[in-house]
C-alpha cells in the first residue's frame, strides 16, 4: 500500500539532485531521478562563500526540479543543503531566495547529520555482515563511515571535497606526480587519527564518482539500484587511467557527467589513497546514499 509521493532534493556543492518516490509502509518504489551539475561550490567555497553566479545557476536547477515534482503530482518536497550551504557566510540570502521563489524549505544539515543519513541509505541494501568503510565523495566534504549492521561506530564529515582541492591548488595537465603527491598530503593531514582503530579491508563507495569509475570501466550506465563489486585490480585500472588522464580525454568521455570532468583525477586519488590505506580488496559501490537515508524521514 502506497502512502504517499515524496520528492527528495540534495544541494549539494557539485551536484543538485532530486530524487522522486512512492514511499511504502516497507521501502519505496522509484518514480523519477535527475542530477544537475550546478557547481555551487565554484568560485567561492574556501573563501566560505556562494557567488553570484553559483546562486543563479542553483535557482535554474531547483526550478526545473520544482516543475518535475509538480508534474508527477508529489504531496510533499523535501530539500537539504551540504556542504557548500553550511559553511558560506552568505547561505541565508540564499535560503532566502529559495524560499520566495519556490517556497521551498531547506534544511541545512550538518557534517554528521549527513553522514547518518548516508549510513541509513546504504543500509536498506547492504547487510554489513562484517564492518565496513562507507566513503561518500562530495564537492564539500567527503564522509567516511565506519559501521556494521548495528549502527555507525564512527564517523566524520571532513572538508576535503573535490571542488574545494579543486580551488586549492594548481593542477598540471595531465596530473604530474608531484600534483598527487600534494592532494595526499593535503588527505592525510585533514584526516589524521580518524583511521587509527579501524579493522576493515571493505569499502563502500556512496553512489556519485564511484558509479562514474563503474561506467568507464564497465562501458555501461551504473544498473539501477544495485550493488555493484568491483575487485581490488579492476578498480586500481580505471582510477589510475582517471589520475594520468588529460582534460581533452575526459571531455571526450559520455560517462562522466560535465562537472566531474574537471575533478574526476582528483576524486580517483582519493578512492585510490583509502583503498591503499585500508588495504581494500573489494570495493561495492551502493546505489543508495544521503537522499534515500532522507526517505523514511518523510
Amino acid at each position: 500500500m502506497i502512502n504517499k509521493r515524496v520528492g527528495i532534493i540534495d544541494i549539494g556543492t557539485n551536484t543538485f539532485n532530486l530524487l522522486v518516490v512512492d514511499k511504502k509502509e516497507v521501502g519505496f518504489d522509484k518514480i523519477y531521478s535527475n542530477k544537475v551539475g550546478v557547481g555551487l561550490g565554484l568560485g567561492g567555497i574556501n573563501d566560505s562563500l556562494i557567488s553570484d553566479d553559483a546562486m543563479e545557476r542553483g535557482f535554474e536547477a531547483l526550478h526545473g526540479f520544482m516543475q518535475k515534482c509538480g508534474e508527477l503530482e508529489t504531496s510533499k518536497v523535501k530539500a537539504f543543503a551540504t556542504s557548500a550551504v553550511r559553511d558560506a557566510t552568505n547561505k541565508d540570502q540564499f535560503l532566502f531566495k529559495v524560499d520566495e521563489l519556490f517556497g521551498l524549505e531547506v534544511e541545512v544539515i550538518s557534517g554528521e547529520r549527513e553522514a547518518q543519513l548516508i549510513y541509513e541509505g546504504v543500509k536498506m541494501g547492504y547487510p554489513f555482515d562484517e564492518p565496513a568503510m562507507i566513503m561518500d565523495i562530495g564537492g564539500g566534504s567527503t564522509e567516511f563511515i565506519y559501521a556494521n549492521k548495528e549502527g555507525v561506530l564512527k564517523s566524520f564529515s571532513f572538508n576535503i571535497g573535490t571542488s574545494r582541492i579543486y580551488q586549492l591548488f594548481k593542477f598540471s595537465d595531465p596530473y604530474t606526480i608531484q600534483d598527487v603527491e600534494h592532494i595526499i598530503e593535503y588527505l592525510e593531514e585533514k584526516t589524521q587519527g580518524f583511521f587509527e582503530g579501524v579493522e576493515t579491508d571493505v569499502l563502500i563507495g556512496a553512489s556519485g564518482s564511484f558509479e562514474t569509475f563503474y561506467a568507464i570501466l564497465r562501458q555501461r550506465e551504473y544498473p539501477e539500484n544495485e550493488f555493484e563489486d568491483m575487485d581490488e585490480v579492476e578498480v586500481m585500472r580505471v582510477l589510475d587511467d582517471m589520475i594520468h588522464s588529460t582534460m581533452a580525454e575526459r571531455e571526450k568521455n559520455d560517462f562522466i557527467i560535465p562537472i566531474r570532468k574537471k575533478m574526476a583525477p582528483i576524486a580517483a586519488i582519493k578512492i585510490k589513497w583509502i583503498m591503499n590505506k585500508l588495504k581494500v580488496k573489494t570495493l561495492t559501490i551502493s546505489p543508495f546514499a544521503m537522499k534515500e537515508g532522507v526517505i523514511k524521514l518523510m
